[in-house]
This record gives structure tokens, C-alpha cells and sequence, in this order.
């Protein structure tokens, strides 16, 4: 599948995600997804369903920490998983990039 991404390299249409996507976006942004990685896209993409809006970083962290503790809701682990935690895990998971990131 051809991918239509936008000029910061976002999806252009949420419909078009799926977990190949996912693979493909990760390595055009030299990430290689482990089951960590997929537990934040997931999770990102459960928040967006629910809340149908992208949190900022901090609550995005406060998130992370209540749903899988806070051993991975901290902003260490999580930029061990990507080099900016929400920006690339919304851009993994299909999302909109959130408004709160450069």
C-alpha cells in the first residue's frame, strides 16, 4: 500500500491505519517496533477513539502511568522508545500530530 502522508510525514487520512502502516511509518522514522512500542501506539489510538482529542505531553505521560504504571509513565521510558514520546507515537498509531508539539 502506497502511503499518503502529509510534509511532517503524518498519515494524511486516520481510516488508512492499520498495523502494517504502522510498520511501515516506523521504518521510514528508523524505529523498529517491539511489543513496548505497540503497547503506546495502541494505547494512543484508544485514547484518540475515546477522547477524540490528542493529549499534551504531560498528560500524555499521566496517561501512560495509569494505565500500564509508572515504571513506563515516565518520560525516561519512554524516550527510550521514541525520540519524541507523543509526537512519534501519534504519528506511528495514524493519528493527527497533537498540537502541542513543534
Amino acid at each position: 500500500m502506497e502511503l499518503v502522508l502529509n510534509d511532517e510525514g503524518f498519515l494524511s487520512k486516520i481510516g488508512d491505519w492499520n498495523e502494517a502502516v504502522a510498520v511501515q511509518l516506523a521504518s521510514l522514522n528508523e524505529i523498529e517496533l517491539t511489543e513496548a512500542h505497540w503497547e503506546i501506539i495502541l494505547f494512543m489510538r484508544e485514547y484518540y477513539q475515546n477522547y477524540k482529542h490528542l493529549p499534551n505531553s504531560r498528560v500524555f505521560t499521566k496517561a501512560i502511568a495509569k494505565q500500564f504504571g509508572v515504571e513506563k509513565g515516565n518520560s525516561r521510558y519512554l524516550h527510550k522508545l521514541f525520540p519524541q514520546p507523543l509526537k512519534y507515537a501519534c504519528k506511528l498509531a495514524g493519528l493527527p500530530k497533537p498540537p502541542t508539539c513543534l
